[in-house]
């Protein structure tokens, strides 16, 4: 009998498009994809709505004219502090270190050994 796949404790559960030109990365998504976007007051970062199916969700963010454009996954964790230390002990890098945002969220980004920057990041309490 074939042992069922067991599920991570880190799963990845957002994924972001970092652009120097929003604009554009909304048209081409929307047009390549239907979705559409809402930035509810954020300043220069837009939800994905990719439809109530969608196994996981999505943003777009301004990186603004003098960055790389470049998409990244992000994976959810129980605590920033310590996942940003662990990276650094298996050869990694802070690119962004953990931050929490007015809504309580927490976040940080990060780079692996070879240099593929990736997000992590935890909800707000309940």
């Amino acid at each position: 009998m074939t042992k069922a796949p067991t599920t991570t404790a880190f799963p990845v559960t957002w994924f972001e498009v970092h652009t120097p030109d929003p604009e554009r990365a909304r048209a081409f998504y929307g047009g390549a994809f239907g979705w559409t976007f809402d930035n509810e007051g954020l300043e220069g970062y837009w939800l994905v709505a990719a439809g109530t199916d969608a196994p996981i969700g999505g943003g777009i963010a301004s990186t603004g004219p003098d960055h790389q454009a470049m998409t990244v996954f992000n994976v959810q964790v129980p605590d920033i502090v310590e996942t940003c230390a662990r990276v650094e002990e298996l050869g990694g890098t802070v690119v962004v270190p953990p931050q929490v945002l007015p809504t309580g969220l927490a976040l940080a980004y990060v780079n692996d050994p070879d240099g593929s920057t990736f997000g992590v990041w935890t909800p707000p309490a309940a």
